[in-house]
């Protein structure tokens, strides 16, 4: 019997810093799951998207740390990368190649449309670059490069997926079938995590008050301390429910690290209070996050290994990317070389 062609699907992080915990409920631990549970179904490419990075002024020995900081903590998850393709985007040309192209099929009205850069230019009004305007078709060509036929997304970024999915039809439109329309990859699992001091705002590093979020890295006693300083509300019990948005937000986390459901965490703690209920949440982040940061710590003190790890992730990566590239430049019209 045939076996059946596994579908592809790409996920990429910028290198801007230590990751949150929101990130890791809300993404990271569902990479790890596709990577290694579902790897008879998906082949998976994991990127750390550095050029992305630059859209904003950042001091050069600061994006190096922080790309080779962000590719240990790819493989401090669990993802393995024998099985899987973790690559840095900036080791590949192809994607820089792939957005000029795409460049020229993106509609300068669309671009203009994109929610986030009219964000970021109002955040850094200073610096409103042309690579901030073209960031979506850097993306674009992340995605289309290796034939994406899903993309996992979160809400801040199904418009990025949207346009893709709008440049690939265009270019198919003109040139016949090239690229694979991708599609977005909706976790059965997967949490959106709420700042632990506003949580009517999502979890973020760039939050000016640092009890706000959780870091991978963040030592036990800082987790706990923070964890037990959350924002809750006056009612003392422990339940999901309009207006009790702290503990719902704890809840949520509490679940993803046990996987317990709401049902089962408000029967747990049934008659107890909030100190009770925070202390649990306190230690079970602390256990969730114990092994990554463990294992975060013993790569990043063999960056031999990490590098060797990255160039044969740029190999592989190349390979895929250069086949679609080459097939796009045919299309466009462009003279190639016999290599």
């Amino acid at each position: 019997m045939e076996q059946e062609k596994k579908q592809i699907v790409l996920s990429a992080v910028q290198p801007t810093g230590t990751p949150t915990l929101g990130n890791y409920l809300g993404a990271f631990k569902n990479w790890k799951i596709m990577a290694n549970d579902m790897a008879d179904k998906y082949d998976c490419f994991y990127a750390v998207a550095d050029l992305h990075s630059i859209t904003v002024r950042l001091n050069p020995a600061d994006l190096r740390r922080q790309t080779l900081e962000m590719y240990a903590f790819l493989l401090a998850l669990g993802i393995d990368p024998e099985k899987n393709v973790v690559f840095i985007q900036s080791h590949v040309p192809q994607h820089a190649q792939l957005a000029w192209i795409l460049n020229c099929y993106t509609q300068f009205g669309e671009a203009s449309r994109m929610t986030q850069f009219k964000d970021k230019s109002e955040k850094h009004p200073e610096n409103v670059n042309v690579g901030l305007f073209s960031y979506p078709v850097l993306m674009a060509a992340d995605i289309l490069l290796y034939q994406a036929d899903f993309v996992p997304v979160g809400d801040d970024q199904k418009q990025h997926l949207e346009i893709t999915r709008d440049i690939a039809e265009r270019f198919n439109g003109i040139y016949g079938d090239t690229f694979k329309v991708p599609a977005p990859f909706i976790h059965k699992s997967g949490a959106r995590i709420m700042s632990l001091q506003d949580p009517t705002k999502k979890m973020s590093k760039s939050d000016t008050n640092p009890k706000g979020f959780i870091t991978l890295l963040d030592d036990d006693s800082v987790i706990m301390k923070k964890i037990k300083s959350a924002v809750t509300d006056s009612e003392a019990k422990v339940y999901r429910g309009e207006g009790k948005d702290g503990i719902n937000n704890l809840m949520e986390i509490y679940s993803c690290c046990t996987g317990k459901s709401f049902d089962d965490i408000t029967a747990e703690f049934e008659g107890k209070g909030y100190g009770d209920f925070k202390t649990a949440v306190g230690e079970a982040v602390i256990a969730e996050l114990r092994p990554v940061k463990e294992e975060y710590n013993r790569l990043m003190s063999d960056k031999a290994y990490l590098m060797k790890c990255a160039a044969e992730g740029a190999e592989k990566a190349e390979y895929f990317a250069s086949r679609t590239l080459r097939k796009a430049m045919k299309k466009v019209g462009f003279l190639q070389l016999d290599r």
